[in-house]
Formats: C-alpha cells, structure tokens, sequence
C-alpha cells in the first residue's frame, strides 16, 4: 500500500487511537517532509487552557516516525526503528491549530543506506518545529531514532 496521508491516518486509527482521539493528523508526506496538525481541545487541554504537551509531542513524533516508516517499506528491507531519545522546549502557549514540520527526509535515507549496506544499527536526531496560526513557534523537539536490520 502507498505511503499517503490518508492511509498513515488509517494506520493510526488502529495502531496509535489515542493520537486520533487527541486529534492528530498527518497532512503531507512525501521524500523529504511530513506535515501534521493537531488542533486546541477540550480533549486535548492542560489545566491552563492550552494545549497538554504531550499531544503535542504525539504530533512531532508522528512527523518523524512517518518517515522513518515511509522510507523503511520503500527500502523493502526488514528494518526496526526505535524512539531512543527525545527533547522538547516550549516557547509560547499553543492554543488553536498547531502545524508541526519535519524536514528530516534525507537524515532517515542517509542512515538506512548505511545500515543496509553495513548491517550495523545507526542513531540519528530529526527535528520537528510546531508553528501557531500566526505563524510562531510554539514547541520544538528532537527524536532520537535508532534503525537497525532485523536478523532473519
């Protein structure tokens, strides 16, 4: 099946409800991007009246991972992939709709060729940058992805 946004949104329903629950969504993907967006609750609220960090951090992760998804079922290699470190930091309140951006699509590429051709794991950080509907940021976070072959 085709990496498309509305299929990863699909996948989501499935395998990662709580994100659709909190509103998540994938927007875009394609070689060298992925787009969600993730809009200002009740559902998803903290006791100050903006959005809790955590969904938040559901929406930056999810553009990094689709990638690292993306690019394994195109490397048609059997390849594990593993959150191994993450950090956030907050700049202003996110309140109404957040776009996150990851812009990481050669990092991932780059890693799984050198883990395919040696056999050897790689770690690598992508960054995911949410940005209000004024156009400021509101959070940005790295993802610690390790990508590893499977053994048969």
């Amino acid at each position: 099946m085709e990496m498309t946004a509305k299929n990863f949104n699909k996948f989501l329903l499935f395998k990662l409800p709580s994100a659709v629950l909190c509103g998540v969504k994938l927007k875009e993907i394609d070689q060298k991007h992925a787009v969600a967006t993730v809009t200002h609750r009740w559902i998803n609220q903290n006791p100050f009246n903006s959005m809790y960090f955590a969904v938040q951090s559901m929406a930056a992760e999810l553009t990094t991972g689709a990638l690292v998804i993306k690019k394994i079922r195109e490397s048609k290699k059997n390849i594990s992939m593993l959150v191994t470190n993450h950090t956030g930091s907050f700049s202003k309140k996110a309140t109404g709709k957040i776009t996150f951006t990851c812009n990481d699509g050669h990092v991932i590429q780059q890693a799984l060729n050198e883990t395919i051709e040696t056999g050897e794991g790689k770690t690598i950080i992508m960054r995911s940058v949410g940005i209000n509907e004024n156009g400021e940021e509101v959070s940005r976070y790295e993802f610690e992805w390790s990508v590893r072959l499977k053994s048969k």
